[in-house]
């Protein structure tokens, strides 16, 4: 018998934004629906955002209008908040809510629009509120920096604020840098529970099932495929017994050109972009 104890599931029209520009759309550019289009780039913008797209940036330090460091933009025990870049589109991750905005670059000046969220609640009031002034703050963005990456350091974006305050946030290579493509988007509903499987260097191996979840230009779910048994991990993503999930992935190809694939290798990678859905089933 199922009984579900807890659902959080997107609302239709984020979700129709979600899935508007499945295929080959990189994570990211969830919310393009919901979002008034900037104008194209110009050219030496146009180099920057290629900079910017192709790492995530990650909150390493906060600064005041005076140059001290400003407490409470890091949280104890808690993955530091991560832009995203993409096609004009910012994406804030690691926060209760997805939150997405519309930027332009021009020179050295960055605008962030006002964003746009789901509205999930936290059961953490200090991540809710520090989630309210991550959307506050981000619109009044002036101008930012790009350091180049060094021997022993990430690349660095610092971002100024309009009251003065700074911060300075650490590149790691987004997944499509990493693998080499754009990758393909897809949604996978996981089933609550592992299962036995075949595995040819885990006995005893337990995977997970799943099944592809196929959705219209208008939200609405289209089809549902046949479970079958996941072999290996999803990156970024930590399975719960007892919750089944609908996520939505980005699907990267191992294989490359000219180069043979082992057998038992795994022919794609995938990377958790959002979970669109999650439910307590006992």
């Amino acid at each position: 018998m199922r009984t579900i104890t807890a659902l959080k599931t997107l609302p239709a029209v984020l979700l129709t934004a979600m899935v508007a520009a499945c295929g080959s759309t990189p994570p990211g550019a969830s919310m393009s629906a919901t979002l008034s289009t900037p104008p194209a780039a110009s050219a030496p913008a146009a180099d920057a955002a290629r900079q910017l797209q192709a790492y995530d940036w990650d909150l390493a330090a906060a600064f005041d209008g005076r140059g001290q460091s400003a407490p409470g933009w890091r949280l104890p025990n808690h993955t530091p908040t991560r832009l995203h870049f993409q096609d004009q589109q910012l994406s804030v991750r690691n926060l209760c809510n997805a939150i997405g905005a519309g930027y332009t670059l021009d020179g050295s000046r960055l605008q962030v629009a006002r964003a746009m969220s789901t509205m999930r609640a936290c059961a953490e009031r200090e991540l809710m509120d520090l989630e309210q002034r991550v959307i506050a703050l981000l619109p009044q963005a002036q101008r930012y920096e790009l350091r180049a990456a060094t021997a022993d350091k990430a690349p660095m974006l610092v971002l100024h604020f309009a009251d003065g305050s700074r911060w300075e946030l650490a590149g790691t290579p987004t997944p499509a840098t990493r693998y080499g493509s754009a990758g393909e988007r897809v949604f996978l509903e996981v089933a609550p529970q592992r299962v036995a499987c075949n595995h040819p260097l885990m006995p005893n191996a337990m995977c997970l099932r799943v099944r592809e979840i196929r959705y219209g230009d208008n939200g609405v779910k289209q089809s549902t495929g046949e479970w079958r048994i996941f072999q290996g991990g999803i990156e970024g993503y930590t399975h719960e017994p007892g919750i089944r999930n609908v996520l939505r992935l980005q699907r990267y190809p191992l294989a490359k050109p000219g180069q043979p694939q082992p057998a038992d290798a795994p022919s794609h990678v995938y990377v958790l972009d959002m979970v669109v859905e999650s439910e307590r089933v006992r």
